[in-house]
């Protein structure tokens, strides 16, 4: 089994990037034009890499390689987005990797590419690059390129060296317990053993709600690989297990003019089995709430003038700065209503709300709400 903080620490140290591996300060799925090159370079190093695997990592300095971490991101339907842009899509997979240097809820992301042995390309435009294109990498480089269907494997042996210097220990593992317990003292630590092989541990504040049990700032991590399953600071969610399973169901406060009710948003299951190996399976179990268009009216157009405000540096009141706290929630909930526009308003007003600490973590935490449900 691979440890995925020890393989990031044998990819950096091994070369600048490459024609297998890229390396990124940040990736912004949330705008076209981010969401464009990061299909690019997903096409790309699926092409040039038809027998090995590839990566990306995400989170690091371009020149000096310095691990300074990106937000936790969950990654349960960029399969989906792979799928619906890519014509032979590769099979990725995007992990949380902690690092203990790091600050609370800060990780490295880890984008692991298995090609299928077809040539992969643009299934339709987007931004400006033109459906059909098809992607090499030149060095560190993604071009667009006349398919030639001779590709040279140059990389597999160097990347089979590379992740068999990066295979898991019993040293590891212990070392990632003692981290994480170390880490977490302040929110009840916990660790669960599965199939005397895999280790899990989890933190968060707990609190009774009618007999059941929830965490909030939950973190979940899968020690032997390093992977970071679950991080929330907002949401609410309960954690149950047996023996050969462990599940995740995370819940969502939302509501309007102080009437907030728990949703249940995702159901989340990592199953163990005897044979050292695992999956992971995720249910959208959300329905989302519907509410009088006469009263959402209202809101969208307080809304839009808060960030008419904004733009133009203008003074907020101490009621609009409530408001303006409760702006991204109330979005979304436009949004699933039938206001198509609400997540454009929003998202156009990413920028200004980077001023407000606990606007901005709103923010954050309603555009993963909303990768969920787009792409489900």
């Amino acid at each position: 089994m691979l440890n995925k903080r020890l393989l990031i620490k044998n990819l950096l140290a091994h070369n600048d990037e490459n024609s297998f591996y890229d390396k990124k300060r940040l990736v912004d799925i949330s705008l076209q034009e981010g969401k464009a090159k990061f299909l690019k370079h997903i096409c790309a190093l699926s092409n040039s890499n038809p027998k090995n695997n590839s990566y990306i990592v995400i989170g690091v300095e371009d020149e000096d390689s310095e691990i300074v971490g990106v937000n936790f991101f969950d990654d349960s339907k960029i399969q989906n987005l792979i799928n619906a842009y890519l014509t032979h899509p590769p099979i990725v997979q995007y992990e949380n990797i902690s690092f203990p240097h790091l600050p609370e809820g800060k990780v490295v992301g880890l984008v692991t590419i298995r090609p299928t042995g077809k040539i992969t390309s643009l299934r339709k435009n987007i931004w400006k690059y033109y459906g059909g294109s098809v992607f090499f990498r030149d060095g560190s480089m993604s071009m667009s390129k006349v398919y030639d269907i001779k590709i040279k494997d140059n990389n597999s042996r160097i990347v089979q060296a590379i992740e068999a210097h990066s295979q898991n220990n019993i040293a590891h593992t212990l070392d990632g317990v003692f981290d994480f317990m170390k880490t977490r003292k302040d929110f009840n630590p916990q660790y669960k053993v599965f199939k005397e092989y895999f280790v899990v541990c989890w933190a968060g504040q707990k609190k009774m709600v009618n007999e059941e049990t929830f965490f909030s700032r939950v973190d979940i991590e899968l020690i032997n690989e390093q992977v970071r399953l679950f991080y929330s600071a907002l949401d609410e969610v309960s954690i149950t297990f047996n023996e050969d399973s462990f599940k995740i169901v995370e819940y969502i406060n939302l509501g309007l003019q102080d009437a907030f009710k728990h949703y249940p948003l995702e159901e989340t299951t990592i199953r163990f089995s005897e044979h050292g190996s695992y999956n992971i399976d995720s249910t959208l179990i959300f329905k989302a709430p519907q509410y009088d268009k006469k009263a959402l009216h209202h809101i969208y157009n307080s809304n839009n003038v808060l960030l008419e405000k904004l733009q133009n540096a203008q003074r907020l009141t101490e009621n609009e700065l409530v408001d303006l706290k409760n702006l991204p929630a109330t979005y979304l909930i436009c949004y699933l209503n039938g206001f198509e526009d609400a997540i454009n308003k929003l998202t156009s007003a990413k920028v200004l709300l980077k001023n407000y600490d606990a606007v901005y973590e709103s923010y954050q935490q309603t555009m993963r709400i909303l990768r969920k449900v787009k792409y489900s």
